[in-house]
């Protein structure tokens, strides 16, 4: 069996405004950055073979202090970034009602098959992010590896792994905390989820 523990990257400057971060590099602020020391120090009591993060930084400043607790080399992985928003980047909803009101409209109805203007579907940042889960899960097969990676991502691949139809994953994961631990555990078949937005 190998652990999977999915964190989502710490506070970032956008937070504050909810604006959608998507690809684009946003820095972590101070609490941010707390959050990943935070990670380290539960790193450092509950050890892990591997450390991945996507190439984000707020998502490899948010990860590395888990990797230097372990001594372990930081990876990264781009197939674990956040879904990309295309010209929502960046915006806030509102914003995003005032330029493309029916776009979002869409979006919103049924967010991993209709992507905001110029972004990517979520059923297909499922398909990316499952292929680097999924070797992570062959190189370490009754291992446990800490991801950083990102909300929506995230909330998708449950989905995904869960059964779970992709579009509800709004509904039924209102929200992930920044630097909270969800784990799933497989025999590289089945999956379970064994624990979602724990603090750590």
């Amino acid at each position: 069996m190998t652990d999977l523990i999915l964190v989502r990257h710490g506070e970032t400057v956008w937070h504050a405004e909810n604006r959608y971060a998507g690809v684009s590099d946003v820095g972590l602020t101070d609490r941010g950055a707390a959050q990943g020391e935070a990670l380290g120090r539960w790193a450092a009591a509950h050890p892990v073979d591997a450390v991945v993060a996507s190439t984000l930084s707020r998502a490899r400043l948010t990860a590395q202090p888990a990797a230097d607790a372990l001594g372990l080399p930081l990876r990264t992985d781009a197939r674990l970034c956040e879904v990309d928003f295309g010209e929502g980047e960046g915006l806030t909803r509102t914003e995003m009602a005032a330029r493309f009101p029916d776009a979002l409209e869409a979006f919103l109805a049924a967010p991993a098959r209709q992507p905001l203007p110029s972004g990517e579907p979520g059923t297909i940042a499922i398909a990316r992010a499952r292929t680097a889960l999924d070797a992570l899960v062959n190189e370490h097969p009754d291992g446990r590896v800490l991801v950083v990676m990102h909300s929506t991502l995230l909330r998708l691949v449950l989905c995904d792994l869960l059964g779970i139809d992709p579009d509800r994953y709004r509904t039924v994961m209102p929200s992930v905390t920044n630097g909270a631990l969800t784990t799933l555990r497989t025999d590289g078949r089945r999956w379970a989820l064994l624990g979602f937005n724990v603090p750590v």
